[in-house]
């Protein structure tokens, strides 16, 4: 987790280099290499071969190795003496080592009579924003435990009246890279609305490009939104820096219009989108099984795939190095983002749970479920995250129940299934060390809510 270049204080070599080191990596590698070997009933989708049988690793590299300490208290320690040496860390360690030794503690969240909890994004390192279905843009402070609610802006066309208000909730909250802007919807669940960051202040309610609720946005970067619907559409937005400027003694929000609206061919419902950075393109995926591609300099779309399930395809994640993961009814699918083929599905420990959120952190791929339980995908082990304090079960999050109405009795009585709690959303701390999570009841006709915060 943790590589650290360790150079000789006396003598040619430095303390690090002990050749039993070398033998132990090889005798790693080729337990991998018989794990991986080994014959399954059911075959893969997608296969490696490696170019040589050859255990041997060239001189050189061998150097690299017994130069390098990957022991996490020389990093420590170089880091506190502020040295030259070469040091870095992986960015999930500290989530890895905490999930792994099974040191996250949940503690449940009151919200009261709200009714589930669609999206979450972490202001601070204190601060917690959230949107609900019943329309409330809340933030909730994990020292005070206070919940606050954030002031919903209205669009021209719900003053004037002449349309029937959609309030259908907040689906999305989206912070610009350098976080000063924070984009969800607005009252009208059809328009979207721009706060200011850290005062959330109201900026500006983008209005007119959608005429059904607004599902997920994307930042391209400091100043362009993107922005999905039901209606099939994708809206371009631009928050410019003349908007930002004014300011007054009392906040008051602008209205602006999309600089481009277009349809999303071959889509009905655009239900995710996320912006690929690295390839800079924009990913959507659809409620009928297509992911489609559209690209970020000129805003066109490029290319749609008919991806391998069409059942709850309702999440899309992408990693830093460009991997998509969707999450459908009974596996995870990742998809290469240069040729859009599954290299892998992820199944489901558990039949029929739906999965309902998902987010790469570094190398691990977390999935939040529709049975309450939040699964750990180990992207470069190829298999969920091991714990090292029992090594015979995989390493799951279980959430507490949190609110239902009717109550649980009711579910339980009348439709024979003990009430869990979706996980519609989940996100981590800049550290990786604290995750919250939220939801609420899966069936429409429930209303309820959970979430929860774990470190």
């Amino acid at each position: 987790m943790s590589k650290t270049r360790i150079n000789p204080i006396f003598g040619r070599t430095p303390s690090c280099s002990i050749k039993r080191r070398l033998e132990d990596r090889r005798a790693k590698w080729k337990a991998v290499k018989m794990e991986l070997s080994r014959k399954t009933d059911k075959p893969e989708d997608f296969l490696t071969y490696e170019d040589s049988d050859s255990d041997e690793e060239p001189f050189f590299v061998q150097k690299d190795i017994l130069s390098t300490s990957y022991n996490f208290v020389d990093f420590i320690k170089n880091r506190e003496i502020q040295s030259s040496k070469i040091s870095s860390v992986s960015g999930d360690y500290g989530s890895r080592h905490m999930l792994t030794h099974e040191m996250f503690k949940e503690t449940p969240i009151s919200l009261g009579n709200m009714n589930k909890v669609f999206c979450s994004q972490w202001l601070s390192d204190r601060q917690v924003v959230f949107g609900t279905k019943c329309n409330k843009l809340m933030v909730y402070d994990v020292v005070t435990h206070k919940i606050d609610q954030i002031p919903s802006l209205i669009s021209k066309r719900d003053m004037i009246g002449n349309e029937v208000q959609q309030q259908c909730g907040i689906h999305s909250l989206q912070i610009n890279p350098s976080k000063t802007l924070l984009a969800t919807g607005a009252r009208n669940t059809c328009d979207i609305a721009i706060y200011r960051l850290p005062t959330l202040d109201p900026v500006c309610v983008g209005e007119n490009a959608h005429k059904d609720w607004v599902f997920d946005m994307c930042w391209l970067d400091d100043e362009f939104l993107v922005s999905g619907s039901r209606d099939t559409k994708m809206a371009l937005w631009r928050i410019t820096p003349d908007i930002l400027e004014t300011r007054e003694e009392i906040p008051r929000h602008r209205y602006i219009q999309a600089i481009s609206v277009k349809d999303c061919r071959s889509a009905q419902k655009v239900r995710a989108l996320k912006f690929n950075k690295k390839y800079e393109e924009i990913a959507a995926l659809s409620l009928n099984g297509y992911i489609h591609i559209w690209s970020a300099q000129n805003f066109k779309q490029t290319l749609s795939r008919k991806l391998p399930s069409a059942q709850e395809n309702v999440c899309l994640a992408v990693q830093d190095s460009g991997l998509y993961a969707i999450g459908c009814r009974s596996y995870t699918l990742l998809l290469d983002c240069r040729t859009l083929q599954a290299v892998k599905k992820v199944n489901s420990r558990y039949s029929g749970c739906g999965i309902r959120s998902a987010s790469f952190q570094g190398d691990v791929l977390t999935v939040g479920t529709g049975l309450g339980m939040l699964m750990f995908y180990d992207l470069k082990a190829g298999k969920y995250l091991d714990s090292s304090i029992n090594s015979s079960r995989t390493v799951v999050l279980k959430a507490s129940k949190g609110y239902v109405f009717p109550d649980e009795e009711y579910v339980d009585n009348h439709q024979n299934v003990k009430y869990v709690p979706a996980i519609y959303t989940h996100c981590y701390d800049t550290s990786g060390t604290r995750l919250f999570t939220a939801g609420g009841p899966l069936p429409a006709t429930l209303t309820g809510n959970y979430a929860g915060l774990w470190q």
